[in-house]
């Protein structure tokens, strides 16, 4: 089965993974541009200019002589950068880690020069400037990294005129997103309303089915699927009611075939005059054969509920198969009813060891050839056969060359609401053989399958697993 995702799930996983790709683009771009890495880390391109103008709280004048804190001279050597301090004449009076081809002395022209952070030698220069009472000093920092600024100069007349494009823009932008999620807004909402209209015409079963296409392709294909289980669902349960009544029917009816004589007979008995020993005896066995009748029609309908419901005590144990089969179709061929009939047995194999419950498994395959002795013309032939099948599996095959059945038969054979229709010229039994045999096999872990055509016979084939199951 195709799996189906929410369409608005794999909207917004590939919204949000395309905003994040988005922003991981920006961030990594931003950085790219305006970022340096400096040993703590990465940074702004601007933190050497903020480095230089917050240094000065490590300096200070000890009577007109510049000292440095020690932890403004670790910092300097843990990022590799040198310190220049000027004093008001342009002359050096501190240093540290300066290049030797920088000048101990500048003039004012060469101070503004570097005060815009200029990249040369290999570093980009700052300056800024250190006041006390005693005086004024500058002092230059200078950065391996290769540093831009750019300034830009503009006409502010006409600037001043773009401020109403701008906003004439954000307007249009607004509206336009305004008029998107409006539109957005309309579109979403009637497919939502065919959604659950699509629903509803469902459960009023007058659903028509929607076109699967569109980013609700895949959701108009599961309410598409949806109907359709639902009247398979539909149709299983009509067949099933339909089935039941029939067979409450049926089963009504063979209860009253065996009541009426049991009433007529009992008359009889208590009639005046009395009948003979004789008739008695032969009343008496009319109503016990009747009573028996019903007692096994209601038996077979409990079994198969218990069966169902799993409330039928099951005993396994490891049995061998052929002599078992062999065991069971002798008892049968000896049963009065069946003297006449043609019943053969064929082995392909000598022996083999499964796991049944005896009475059960007895029941179920006793099921199957008296149903085919039963339902099918005198002349008819019953074969039971056992062989070997794939994957340590066994198969047991009861077929005869009977009158066969319909494929609508085999589909419902098994159901135990249906009665096939060639048992209304032998009505006997409950309709529930089969049924019960199917519960019986599936119980074992095995499984059955029917092969038929019309006039030319049916072939039940049991199969079960070699050992324990």
């Amino acid at each position: 089965m195709k799996n189906k995702k929410n369409p608005f799930l794999r909207i917004f996983i590939f919204v949000a993974v395309l905003l994040l790709i988005a922003a991981a683009a920006a961030i990594g771009m931003f950085y790219y541009f305006f970022g340096i890495t400096e040993p703590e880390g990465l940074s702004l391109a601007s933190w050497p200019n903020r480095f230089t103008d917050n240094f000065s709280i490590w300096m200070g004048n000890d009577n007109g002589e510049i000292k440095i804190e020690e932890i403004g001279l670790e910092r300097l050597d843990e990022y590799g950068l040198w310190l220049q301090v000027i004093d008001e004449t342009g002359q050096e009076v501190f240093s540290r880690n300066k290049p030797e081809n920088y000048p101990a002395r500048y003039s004012a022209s060469e101070l503004i020069s570097l005060s815009g952070g200029a990249y040369e030698q290999g570093y980009t220069v700052f300056v800024s400037s250190y006041e006390s009472l005693e005086g004024t000093w500058s002092y230059l920092i200078g950065f391996p990294y290769a540093i831009g600024k750019h300034m830009l100069y503009y006409n502010g007349e006409h600037v001043g005129r773009l401020s109403f494009l701008f906003l004439m823009g954000i307007s249009f932008i607004l509206c336009f997103v305004f008029l998107f999620m409006v539109w957005y807004g309309f579109w979403l909402t009637r497919h939502l309303g065919r959604i659950a209209k699509g629903i509803g015409d469902i459960s009023l079963r007058s659903y028509v089915p929607l076109t699967e296409k569109g980013v609700f392709g895949e959701v108009y294909g599961a309410i598409n699927q949806m109907d359709i289980e639902l009247r398979k669902s539909d149709k299983v349960q009509e067949d099933t009611e339909r089935l039941r009544r029939e067979w409450i029917v049926n089963i009504t009816h063979d209860l009253k075939t065996p009541l009426s004589p049991i009433k007529g007979y009992a008359e009889l008995l208590m009639g005046t005059p009395a009948p003979d020993k004789e008739a008695v005896r032969e009343y008496g066995g009319i109503i016990l054969k009747s009573a028996n009748y019903t007692e096994k029609m209601m038996n077979d309908l409990k079994l198969t509920y218990q069966l169902d419901s799993g409330a039928v005590p099951y005993h396994p144990q490891t049995v061998r198969l052929v002599r078992f089969l062999k065991e069971l179709v002798i008892d049968i061929v000896n049963d009065p009813a069946f003297a006449n009939r043609r019943i053969g047995f064929e082995s392909n194999i000598q022996e083999c060891q499964v796991s049944l419950d005896i009475g059960l498994f007895r029941r179920a395959v006793n099921n199957l050839i008296i149903n085919a002795l039963t339902h099918n013309p005198p002349e008819t032939e019953v074969t039971i056969r056992i062989d070997f099948g794939a994957e340590k599996k066994v198969l047991i095959c009861i077929s005869d060359n009977g009158t066969g059945m319909s494929e609508k038969e085999q589909s419902e054979l098994f159901n135990r609401y249906y009665r096939g229709t060639n048992t209304k010229e032998k009505p006997e039994g409950s309709g529930l053989g089969l049924a019960i045999a199917k519960q019986i096999i599936t119980l074992h872990g095995g499984n059955i399958d029917v092969r038929s055509r019309l006039g030319e016979g049916t072939c039940f084939t049991i199969i079960l697993s070699l050992g324990n199951p």
